[in-house]
């Protein structure tokens, strides 16, 4: 696979008596990386990797399975930029899928950024996506696309938090545009669609009683899994207590969380506990670096 390519180009002066040039065209980065793990014993090892223009794999040594740490060398998320991103556990492998640090969405001057991931478990396999969460800046415009393959008997979990503006650098996101698409299937069919939308007047947006009654930080937790169901009274327990506003729901071999926080610090430690104590693991070491 070949890098991705780019090109900036400057605007000529303006001249007084000349009509309003055109917006400058901006320096944008993409990226590409694909990665595919295969259970070899009781090992599970990389069988396939790609990489492209700003998106890097590392695969720390150690721990059970194997896990992927997504790079992005751009530095964060900024108008225009496209990445993509390909994750495969094969049957019996145990893939885990996480980010060195939070990943940042800068301000935009119009374009979207845009984010597509596509991830697939096969008979027997483990995957989870864990992320550390994504912050967006004031007048951030981001869109990001989940695409899910599941096998019947595979276990998928995934969990993405959001923090709306950089509340502890006294920075709100007035304005911006977010777009979260997912679509899971399992055995060919769909099980899971959701679609979540702020546009506009974010901030606002989000001092509605019904959307966030003030606040800034949201998870949310996806399984899927042949024993997911079963599992909701122990994941309502673990919630008990939390301070952030959280429910959970199950249905058809899918169990969901959601939590909303006033920050991303109260969030992050709120998820951190119940996720270690779900999964029953540690979560990434990245995650307390």
């Amino acid at each position: 696979m070949s890098a991705a390519s780019w090109r900036s180009e400057a605007s000529a002066p303006l001249q007084m008596s000349s009509p309003p040039a055109d917006p400058p065209r901006r320096q944008r980065s993409e990226g590409q990386v694909r990665i595919a793990a295969s259970a070899f014993g009781a090992a599970t090892r990389v069988s396939d990797l790609a990489e492209a223009g700003a998106l890097r794999a590392r695969v720390p040594r150690g721990g059970a399975g194997l896990e992927a740490v997504i790079v992005n060398t751009a530095g964060g998320v900024c108008c225009g930029d496209r990445f993509a991103i390909a994750a495969r556990a094969e049957a019996g492998a145990h893939l885990t899928v996480s980010t060195p640090a939070a990943e940042k969405v800068y301000r935009s001057d119009g374009p979207l950024a845009e984010i597509s991931v596509r991830l697939a478990a096969a008979e027997g396999a483990r995957l989870e996506w864990l992320p550390q969460e994504t912050i967006l800046f004031d007048r951030a415009r981001l869109r990001r696309r989940y695409e899910v393959d599941l096998s019947p008997s595979a276990h998928f979990l995934a969990f993405e938090a959001l923090m709306l503006g950089r509340l502890a650098h006294g920075d709100v996101m007035g304005e911006g545009h977010l777009e979260d698409h997912w679509r899971v299937r399992r055995g060919g069919a769909l099980v899971f669609a959701d679609a979540f939308r702020l546009s506009g007047p974010v901030a606002q947006l989000l001092d509605r009683p019904a959307v966030a009654a003030g606040n800034r930080a949201l998870a949310s937790l996806l399984v899927i899994a042949p024993d997911a169901e079963r599992r909701l009274e122990e994941a309502r327990a673990r919630l008990a207590g939390t301070p952030c506003e959280a429910g959970a729901s199950a249905w058809n071999g899918i169990l969901s969380v959601r939590w909303l926080a006033p920050d991303i610090g109260t969030l992050r430690r709120a998820a951190t506990s119940f996720l270690m104590a779900f999964r029953n693991a540690p979560l990434p070491r990245v995650w307390a670096t």
